[in-house]
């Protein structure tokens, strides 16, 4: 299909992502003070229909502005066709990292959209696939086609529940027991992908009481997700926190790694750290674990 990208996670790591609405210059133009790991241009929920065609005008320039700071833009599109090929007109501009993919619920409209944005890239002689795609999981429809959905396209590099939609769609409250279930499914699907998987089990418009939020993060990221979408600044500087290794965590690793080393010279495949067996897997997650070692 003309397109070559790199593989797919391995040189994003967001902890943070933050949305910022596209069409309200004042909030565009703070957006890289917020320190968020990557900022998401949003054409969707946070801009009014009113108010789109001013969000699609302004984005190219919004997101030079958002370069030049040294920011990671990318643009969250609309999902009805009319709106989304619009969307992907404006925002498959250089500069751009992805695109978020809201309401997914085949593998078939994922290539559909990749196809278009090969099309555009094409005609403006931007690198082939280099533009990734983050998938936002928002209806039930969608679960029993995950895996499908997860290894659908080589732009593919992250997946996420959208919790309020998704309660929205099955007639309920964005509260744990009901996205317990579909969130870890959208996590297992991104691993076996080779996905991102990006997440809390909770409300992402819940940031009011930010030391529940911290709680609902540091849980995310020990059942395994990378990173989480923000919608206030006041959730980034948690976001980047919980997401990241503690030092301690970080020190453990490192007597791993190194312990493995001594252990590899005497062809040994366990061996004890701090009075517990460590195994190929433990080996892994101590590697993983330091590769957020600065």
């Amino acid at each position: 299909m003309g397109e070559n990208p790199s593989s797919a996670s391995g040189k994003h790591r967001w902890r943070s992502l933050l949305f910022v609405p596209g069409h309200l210059p004042k909030f565009v133009d703070k957006a890289h003070t917020r320190g968020a790991d990557a900022l998401v241009l949003d054409l969707e929920d946070a801009v009014p229909w009113s108010s789109k065609a001013e969000a699609r005008s302004s984005l190219a320039g919004s997101i030079t502005r958002l370069r030049q700071q040294g920011a990671s833009v990318l643009v969250r599109v609309n999902n009805g066709l009319r709106a989304l090929s619009a969307d992907l007109d404006a925002a498959i501009v250089d500069g751009v990292e992805a695109v978020v993919l809201p309401k997914v619920e085949s593998a078939e409209w994922i290539c559909a959209v990749a196809e278009e944005m090969l099309t555009l890239e094409q005609e403006r002689g931007l690198p082939p696939g280099e533009i990734r795609l983050v998938l936002q999981i928002e209806t039930p429809t969608a679960l029993p086609r995950l895996h499908a959905i997860a290894s659908a396209h080589p732009r593919l590099v992250a997946m996420a529940l959208g919790p309020e939609d998704f309660s929205a769609s099955v007639g309920g409250q964005p509260i744990p027991d009901l996205l317990s279930a579909p969130s870890l499914a959208v996590l297992f699907a991104a691993r076996a992908g080779g996905q991102l998987p990006l997440g809390f089990i909770g409300s992402i418009g819940d940031f009011a009481d930010l030391p529940k939020f911290r709680d609902t993060a540091r849980q995310a990221r020990k059942l395994g997700f990378a990173g989480a979408f923000a919608i206030h600044p006041a959730q980034v500087a948690i976001l980047n926190e919980e997401f990241s290794p503690p030092a301690h965590e970080l020190e453990w690793a490192r007597r791993v790694v190194e312990a493995e080393q001594a252990a590899r010279s005497q062809h040994l495949g366990a061996f004890a750290v701090d009075g517990k067996m460590i195994d190929r897997p433990v080996l892994l997650r101590a590697r993983a674990l330091l590769s957020f070692d600065p």
